[in-house]
């Protein structure tokens, strides 16, 4: 059973995520918050598997509430619902620990298969819509770079795969690229993340945009 928790101000957004969750038979619904704040108290007494977490919320905003319940460590995976017009404040949702994102817009199926994959461990980043807001932010630097020495500890394949890493693809692809097998391209991905001392595959993507990695 995947146990989520849904954050949202609008109480008719959350009825309808609530509507749609409830009607499948392995997704149970634990709790609700209006805000921020609410969010990673009822994280830290619920403990959920998957957060579904709106970005403007009173306060306590959702980047916020993210960057606290994942550096709590309280197990929980957070997917951030957003609109693509605030879509600078999905990329800071990232840099926080956010597994995903989706749009408030998504079809049923979607947000389904989204809270699957990341409470099974796994992260969104495929679709183009993530890509093209990773890369539009990315053209900013970042107040701290990430650390060169760290990058350099990286071995020449794990830079490669890295980089498909930050192109978007799945490790499917990534293995059919280096002509390798998926076992092997999921030993590296999990190498890439411990050495850079990044939480999912959705931060090695950030870090690849802002090291410059990813345009090399």
């Amino acid at each position: 059973m995947i146990r989520v928790l849904l954050a949202d101000d609008q109480a008719l957004v959350r009825a309808g995520f609530a509507m749609i969750l409830r009607a499948e038979p392995e997704i149970e619904v634990v709790g609700e918050a209006d805000d921020g704040g609410r969010a990673v108290a009822l994280a830290e007494e619920l403990r959920p598997d998957v957060v579904l977490m709106d970005i403007r919320m009173p306060i306590m905003d959702g980047i916020e509430a993210t960057r606290r319940i994942v550096a709590g460590e309280l197990g929980a995976r957070v997917i951030v619902l957003t609109t693509f017009d605030l879509d600078e404040y999905v990329y800071e949702s990232l840099r926080a620990g956010a597994s995903a994102f989706l749009l408030k817009d998504a079809k049923e199926d979607q947000l389904v298969a989204a809270i699957r994959v990341v409470a099974d461990g796994g992260s969104l980043f495929a679709p183009t819509a993530t890509r093209l807001v990773i890369e539009r932010f990315a053209e900013t630097p970042a107040d701290a770079p990430p650390d060169s020495g760290a990058l350099a500890s990286l071995t020449a394949r794990e830079l490669e795969v890295l980089r498909l890493v930050a192109r978007g693809l799945s490790n499917a692809e990534i293995a059919d690229e280096l002509v390798v097998s998926e076992h092997t391209v999921k030993t590296h991905v999990a190498s890439v993340l411990q050495k850079l001392e990044l939480r999912n595959r959705v931060q090695a993507v950030v870090y690849a945009f802002e090291s410059g990695l990813a345009a090399a």
